[in-house]
């Protein structure tokens, strides 16, 4: 929290994959500091059989704790399957013990391989083992993106599509009218890895499909000082506040989740 207001931040979303875990550790570190802390979460689905990401604001933590934890079964399950096929091809890594809510990825089997020695960098375990269609890569479980935001919705949440320009299943044009019919309610418009261009088309997008614009630095943390930037599959992370995301796109995504509530209710 001291580096996030250090840098500048005002509001402070916390949405991890597939769980609400962390909520309550940034809320008690928040208290009496000026940063409001913005609960959510980024689920974890697919459409056109792709990966596509989909961000819920102010759900109902009662309501999404049960679906969730099938969520995070399956992302357990996943990377104990990645760990397998590590080990049968010769790289035997173990699974970090992660807290409550919280379940391996593809970036933690990554740095247990360079802690092993059997790679130089995150990087090159993506390029060689890990990346999509790579000997020890596995798929999610399916988790349709339309099925995610519906989900969403009826847990008084705000479904918002994360980095829409990362999507590798259609364009965003093609995709968007599909997931606005199933409940979809804004777009990641301000991410580190979008273009100039891509941001004035989402903005442009938002205004015809009436959504709203959420943005973000999408910060995971400080890295070792010598892990690489980004590693191949992962897209763009920001640091704290690197985008100087304007704090008066909060207003319309907190009145829209009282709406939301109210119709979920």
């Amino acid at each position: 929290m001291t580096a996030a207001i250090a840098a500048g931040v005002r509001a402070l979303a916390i949405t991890d994959h597939d769980t609400m875990a962390g909520w309550d550790e940034a809320r008690q570190a928040a208290v009496g500091r000026d940063l409001e802390i913005v609960p959510g979460l980024e689920l974890s689905t697919v459409h056109n059989g792709k990966s596509l990401h989909v961000l819920g604001f102010y759900p109902d933590r009662a309501q999404l704790e049960e679906p969730l934890l099938e969520r995070l079964a399956g992302r357990k399950r996943r990377a104990a399957e990645m760990r397998d096929k590590l080990a049968a091809l010769g790289y035997p890594v173990e699974l970090p013990e992660l807290g409550l809510g919280m379940a391996p990825g593809r970036p933690h089997l990554a740095a247990a391989m360079v802690r092993a020695g059997y790679v130089a960098d995150s990087q090159t375990a993506f390029d060689k083992f890990l990346g999509d269609g790579k000997p020890a890569y596995v798929e999610y479980e399916r988790f349709e993106a339309v099925d995610g935001i519906r989900l969403l919705r009826s847990c008084g949440a705000v479904p918002v599509w994360a980095h829409p320009y990362l999507f590798r299943g259609g364009t965003v044009e093609t995709v968007l009218p599909e997931l606005v019919a199933a409940g979809l309610m804004g777009l990641e418009v301000y991410h580190p890895h979008h273009s100039a261009y891509q941001v004035d088309k989402l903005e442009r997008l938002c205004g015809e499909f009436g959504l709203i614009r959420t943005g973000g630095s999408d910060y995971h943390g400080p890295k070792p000082e010598a892990e690489k930037p980004a590693y191949a599959g992962a897209h763009t992370h920001g640091t704290l506040n690197s985008l100087q995301v304007p704090i008066d796109l909060l207003g319309p995504l907190k009145g829209l989740a009282d709406r939301v509530k109210r119709e979920a209710d």
